[in-house]
């Protein structure tokens, strides 16, 4: 999200992380009979059909899942990686059912016991007026609070205003994970993972979006106002990255002749806090993290 919406939303104040209780999107997922997604490894395969519940094999996130709010500082002092927010990406210029793609997992030197954190993420959102922002995203992402060290699957909705970290899902360095955000009936917005070779379901929200919404694709960096430093994110690759048209039909790439609002000239390469976003297929492929390095 862009850091005007991002700082106009005011975080849970929560000093340590929650087990999850019963949330709407288990109800959802009971409601429609998708079994609980087993234990399994990380996908071995690319996803052949999109995410839905009638999709072949879908099931529904069922391990430990922690919950986490906070109230992230304001833009600080500058240390030697500018605090706040740093946003490397692009927004759709219109709105759309859903988007899908795949992002890579790498470490970045995220300080323990900080508000500091690297994601890599979907979202859907819809501005209501009078700076109330309603919205959906998934992705993974390397915080300082919780578990530090480790890449985690996460989501973050505007009902719970909270952090959902899924610890079913062991990520690692090196990985690449296929994502999907959709509408689904009812005012529901869903959040997918491709994990096992089947779609796991992570989690569903009624949200005032409407059957479409404005999309976003981020990699996105806080550096916590609090303690200056320097952050090295080594470069995520994100690619296959496509868009679902209101109404039904194929989902299409996200590609030039899709009104796009990237906040620089995407023919350049983009520098935001030392961070760099390169365009390789606009806006399709491309990696966001630290210039110069590979």
């Amino acid at each position: 999200m862009q850091v005007k919406i991002r700082k106009a939303v005011l975080w849970c104040a929560l000093a340590a992380l929650v087990t999850a209780g019963p949330t709407p999107s288990e109800a959802a997922a009971t409601a429609t009979g998708l079994p609980a997604c087993p234990k399994a490894g990380k996908s071995t395969r690319p996803p052949t059909e999109r995410a839905g519940r009638a999709t072949p094999g879908a099931c529904r996130a069922a391990g430990h899942i922690l919950e986490s709010g906070v109230r992230l500082a304001r833009r600080g002092e500058a240390g030697f990686t500018p605090s706040g927010y740093h946003h490397l990406g692009a927004n759709t210029g219109g709105e759309w059912a859903g988007v899908s793609g795949r992002m890579s997992v790498v470490d970045g030197s995220i300080r323990p016991r900080s508000y500091d954190f690297v994601a890599g993420r979907f979202m859907v959102k819809r501005n209501m007026g009078r700076g109330d922002i309603r919205w959906l995203e998934a992705g993974w992402a390397e915080t300082g609070w919780a578990g530090p060290g480790r890449q985690q699957i996460y989501t973050f909705n505007t009902n719970t205003k909270t952090w959902q970290f899924y610890e079913q899902y062991a990520l690692k360095p090196g990985d690449k994970v296929w994502l999907d955000l959709h509408a689904d009936a009812g005012g529901y917005w869903s959040a997918w993972l491709w994990w096992g070779n089947r779609w796991n379901l992570l989690t569903a929200q009624q949200l005032p979006l409407g059957a479409t919404a404005t999309v976003e694709q981020y990699v996105e960096v806080h550096v916590d106002a609090g303690k200056p430093g320097l952050i090295d994110v080594p470069p995520v690759m994100v690619d296959n990255v496509r868009l679902r048209p209101g109404g039904g039909g194929d989902s299409r790439f996200w590609r030039e002749d899709i009104p796009t609002l990237t906040g620089s000239n995407p023919a350049q390469r983009e520098l935001n806090g030392g961070f760099c976003l390169d365009w390789l297929t606009r806006y399709d492929t491309w990696t966001a993290g630290d210039c110069g390095k590979g």
